[in-house]
């Protein structure tokens, strides 16, 4: 996947923006909520980034860094749409010009319709109710509820194949499913409606080396025919250069390193950068 050069020229309310960007994070800050007497977890503190149409931004960082806190308030998932999910608490953040800090309910669902969304555990998006096929078919009818069904399941077994998955899958449930098929399955329902943004946490978690570098170029060749902007979260450096030339690196909620990949671990700010830098040499 590819990176846009930056613009210096603003959005409206938001300093330093681009004004065609499809994410604008400045000074972020997220939590969870306590539950039984416990204090909020701060997951995300002062963040600040944009992604530009057709760009890509990789984030790497440790277990527990906010990685996946930032996919979820990206993808429109906060605790205004999930119980106990994230709640954002300072700074502002607009993803394809919705702010998501004050989102309305029509603004909801056109996020759910214009971002493509893959989490680390593709069950939590597969309804175990549905087949492979019916999954995969979801958002075909949630824009267009009058889509005729054979026009959709030429889409779907198109969406299904791409991802590397037999078309004896379109039948089985989720549960009948390997982990790594479900991730594929959950990659071809995310893409089904040519989304403006992609966000993928650990998209590839669970697949196969053999099937896993296909799927990667198959992303990154989906992306630059189309054009989307992606925010793709990975645990290794080999991965994030398939998927991208713009990196993030996250530590304890807080950006310690941004920029190109190889200017970032050429020249790291932070111990972990540097640790990072140490074992992509390595």
């Amino acid at each position: 996947m590819t990176a846009v050069p930056t613009s210096t020229s603003t959005v409206p309310g938001v300093g330093g923006a681009r004004p065609d960007a499809v994410v604008v994070a400045r000074d972020l800050s997220v939590r969870y909520r306590g539950g039984d007497g416990h204090a909020p977890v701060q997951a995300i503190a002062g963040v600040s980034l944009d992604i530009g149409p057709g760009e890509s931004l990789a984030v790497i960082g440790e277990a527990g860094s906010g990685k996946s806190t930032l996919a979820r308030v990206f993808a429109g998932i906060t605790s205004r749409t999930v119980p106990r999910g994230p709640e954002i608490v300072g700074g502002a953040l607009h993803v394809l010009g919705i702010d998501v800090r004050r989102i309305r309910q029509r603004d909801d669902d056109e996020l759910e319709l214009r971002v493509g969304y893959v989490p680390q555990e593709a069950s939590s998006v597969l309804d175990p109710h549905l087949t492979a096929g019916e999954n995969v078919a979801v958002p075909l009818f949630q824009r267009n509820p009058k889509l005729a069904r054979k026009v959709a399941g030429g889409i779907v077994a198109e969406a299904i194949d791409s991802m590397h998955l037999t078309l004896a899958t379109i039948p089985k449930y989720p549960h009948e499913l390997s982990r790594g098929q479900r991730q594929r399955l959950a990659l071809a329902r995310a893409l089904v409606l040519e989304p403006d943004l992609l966000v993928a946490d650990e998209a590839t978690s669970g697949v196969d080396a053999t099937v896993r570098a296909s799927i990667l170029g198959h992303l990154a060749e989906v992306q630059r025919r189309r054009g989307f902007a992606a925010f793709v979260i990975s645990s290794e450096i080999g991965e994030i250069r398939r998927l991208s030339d713009r990196l993030a690196v996250l530590h304890h909620g807080s950006i310690v390193g941004m920029g190109p990949i190889d200017e970032v671990l050429d020249d790291p700010t932070h111990p972990y950068v540097e640790r990072l830098a140490a074992l992509s040499r390595g």
